[in-house]
């Protein structure tokens, strides 16, 4: 029997919709490629600077709502569910790494973004690393918080060691979250995506940016090397990154300390000198490396 793709279609989108909105922003759904693609965005003009968030291993966009929408005032903001992830259609076969970067690119043809800047959490930075390797023209600036993968998270029992560590640290309701979207990407996926994730050369295509980066570490992250092994590694060359750590934080920043993430995308969107959220005395930020090409900040 020969599927009708149209109908095909309506029926996912139909069983995948959310029943009630998540967020502020609007959602919905597109076309690439053959793949139904579920997205939110913003509705401020569109001739604001674009930002697009990308999500983690596992993931949909879901978790990366808090801080989206706080920023979403000043940037026209898009958070997509790559495809095979969250509520979006599958490609046939697990994506790997490169294939993601495409589809993200593909998906901001879709939508007329012709430049944006990129905010990733965990595996969602490889995936702007390989755009803005593969797509250099198309990436303003690049944003990568709690960046995953590479040596530190292998072999496979021990990225499980640490994402059940890291469990213990997030938020209660991120659980709530995240679980729906794990259960929707299963097992077989889980396997090989990990494979990819681990085998990308993270570290070289970071140094090999040419835009402004900057790079957020949570203190109690398990999945990552502790920051002053971070800051050895990337001051060993002249670069264009930023690191700033922010205390008390573990891997999921963008959902557990929105508010403080989100005042730090819009200091290094602006070059302004990183500092704390006003008000807060726990989530304190520290700037711990500045690259030799990253623009000088200024009070202005």
């Amino acid at each position: 029997m020969v599927k009708n793709p149209e109908k095909e279609s309506y029926r996912h989108r139909a069983r995948m919709t959310p029943r009630r909105p998540a967020s502020g922003l609007a959602e919905r759904w597109t076309t690439v490629d053959g793949v139904d693609v579920f997205y939110r965005e913003s509705t401020n003009p569109p001739d604001s600077r674009v930002m697009t968030h990308l999500h983690g291993f596992g993931l949909s966009g879901r978790y990366l709502l808090p801080t989206a929408e706080l920023l979403a005032d000043e940037f026209h903001t898009f958070v997509p569910d790559l495809p095979g992830f969250g509520r979006s259609g599958k490609q046939g076969a697990a994506l790997d790494i490169p294939d993601l970067a495409h589809a993200a690119v593909r998906f901001l043809d879709d939508r007329g973004v012709k430049t944006t800047s990129l905010v990733g959490n965990s595996m969602g930075c490889p995936v702007i690393l390989e755009v803005a390797h593969r797509y250099p023209e198309r990436v303003e600036r690049a944003v990568l918080v709690s960046p995953a993968g590479g040596i530190h998270n292998q072999p496979l029992r021990r990225a499980v060691g640490q994402l059940a560590k890291d469990g213990g640290r997030e938020p209660r309701k991120m659980v709530t979250v995240a679980t729906p979207d794990y259960l929707r990407f299963g097992v077989p996926s889980t396997f090989k995506m990990f494979r990819a994730l681990t085998q990308y050369p993270s570290l070289e295509r970071l140094l090999q940016l040419k835009i402004p980066t900057l790079v957020v570490l949570g203190t109690r992250d398990p999945l990552l090397p502790g920051p002053d092994r971070i800051k050895e590694v990337a001051s060993q060359d002249e670069n264009h990154v930023l690191l700033v750590v922010l205390d008390g934080a573990a891997h999921a920043i963008n959902f557990s300390h929105p508010r403080e993430l989100a005042h730090l995308i819009r200091l290094f969107m602006d070059d302004k000198p990183i500092t704390s959220l006003p008000g807060t005395s726990t989530a304190r930020v520290f700037e711990i490396f500045r690259g030799a090409y990253h623009p000088v900040a200024s009070e202005d």
